[in-house]
């Protein structure tokens, strides 16, 4: 099973200063930065997709600045993302039409034909057909019963489009694997529209809109497209956000997946945005320790604002807590005395009040609790990749984005390192 990263532009700045908090005044991002895979001096990854509405143009607002989005068509996917060296020559690049940017248009934006030279010209190895997002679902649905006018509208449009755009592809020779996009509003209307793709030509299905599906609902879809398309037939999750939750749809024999979520989670999860390697195949989680910066933070300037703060007062604060941190870490700092330099400048961004008025808070309680078990295991020191090698304690402290990203990066690698274990259990099994 592939782990595909969809790519959103992440890379970090390699030269950060974590003490003085920037990067030298000359740095150019996208030139002086590191992908994951370069940072790391691997990939964590077998893959990576980027969507075309990251990408972005004249329609669709993506991600990448125009020159970029020039660079990118000009040189190429591989070597725009820099995986164009011998040790990434094994990489997929997968594409696919970034639907969730245009879920508002009545048809879109890109054709069959269009998306089929993007795919070849600018070097992906698997490129997925032009599909519009179906939200409507019925965990009970059969065959082609329900579904809205709109559900049944789009439906036919991604598969008139997969038609088109698999006949567009042979007409070219195209040198990318075509993937078939399934939509639906209900496991019966998935299988249906697998079983069509299948019979247009597709050995290679995606299954879209899955991103607001629950576990046990996705499973469902795909037990009644298993049921409906040769055993051959190879599945790709697109947008998989259950991605920790992997091991469980082993019985589905599933070729590949992308997501974002392990870095995500870095800076998108309140408690649980560190990983490690679990005693057995699964992963343990770890809060990161907040630290934003006093000046920069909204509800912090909203509290200075108000007359509820100093502004002075909180960045001494904040220096303290940083500083405790890297002295706890360097052990020259107890436990307890850094997590309540910690949580005095916690106070004000938790509960709006000072650390007196609120250190017995539920929610302040709650936080002290999950950073005590952060700086008792010390994860950060248990982990041997270049990430927290180099970053030390600063990979676990939530301030800015190259300490998120970087964590991230980190996340990645722990995540495809539990991808690769799973793995060779069901390779003994």
């Amino acid at each position: 099973m592939k782990f595909i990263f969809a790519d959103s532009l992440d890379y970090v700045d390699p030269a950060f200063d974590f003490i003085a908090d920037r990067s030298p005044a000359e740095r150019q991002p996208y030139w002086d930065d590191a992908y994951p895979h370069e940072i790391l001096g691997y990939a964590p990854y077998d893959g990576v997709l980027v969507s075309r509405g990251i990408v972005g143009d004249h329609r669709v607002k993506g991600k990448y600045t125009a020159s970029q989005a020039r660079r990118f068509h000009l040189v190429g996917v591989r070597k725009f993302l820099r995986l164009d060296k011998p040790e990434f020559a094994h990489l997929d690049i997968f594409g696919d039409c970034g639907a969730f940017t245009y879920v508002q248009e009545d048809r879109p934006p890109y054709s069959p034909g269009e998306m089929v030279e993007f795919y070849d010209e600018c070097g992906f190895t698997h490129g997925c057909s032009v599909d519009h997002i179906i939200f409507d679902f019925d965990p009970a649905g059969s065959a082609l019963e329900g579904g809205s006018v709109d559900a049944k509208t789009r439906f036919d449009i991604t598969l008139e489009n997969a038609d088109a755009f698999l006949r567009e592809a042979r007409a070219i020779d195209a040198g990318f694997t075509p993937l078939g996009v399934v939509q639906g509003w209900s496991p019966g209307s998935m299988a249906e529209a697998a079983r069509r793709l299948v019979a247009m030509g597709y050995d290679y299905l995606a299954l879209g809109g899955m991103v607001p599906l629950k576990s046990p609902e996705i499973k469902r879809c795909l037990a009644a497209i298993r049921a409906a398309v040769p055993a051959s037939t190879r599945l790709h999750i697109l947008g998989f956000a259950k991605a920790d939750d992997i091991d469980s749809f082993h019985g589905y024999d599933i070729a590949s997946f992308d997501t974002t979520s392990p870095l995500l989670r870095a800076f998108k999860d309140a408690k649980q945005n560190y990983y490690l390697p679990g005693d057995g195949l699964g992963l343990r989680y770890y809060t990161s320790i907040r630290v934003p910066q006093a000046i920069e933070n909204p509800k912090l300037q909203r509290g200075v604002k108000k007359g509820m703060f100093r502004a002075e007062e909180l960045i001494r604060l904040e220096a303290l807590a940083l500083d405790s941190l890297r002295a706890f870490d360097r052990g020259e700092a107890d436990l307890e005395e850094t997590l309540h330099n910690v949580l005095v400048y916690s106070a004000p961004l938790v509960e709006e009040k000072p650390y007196e008025d609120c250190r017995d808070s539920v929610s302040l309680t709650r936080l002290a609790q999950r950073y005590h078990a952060t700086l008792t295991e010390q994860p950060w020191k248990q982990c041997s990749c270049k990430i927290c090698r180099d970053a030390a304690i600063d990979v676990i402290i939530f301030r800015g984005s190259n300490r998120n990203k970087r964590r991230g990066i980190h996340n990645l690698a722990v995540y495809q390192d539990h991808i690769e274990r799973l793995d060779l259990k069901r390779a003994v099994d």
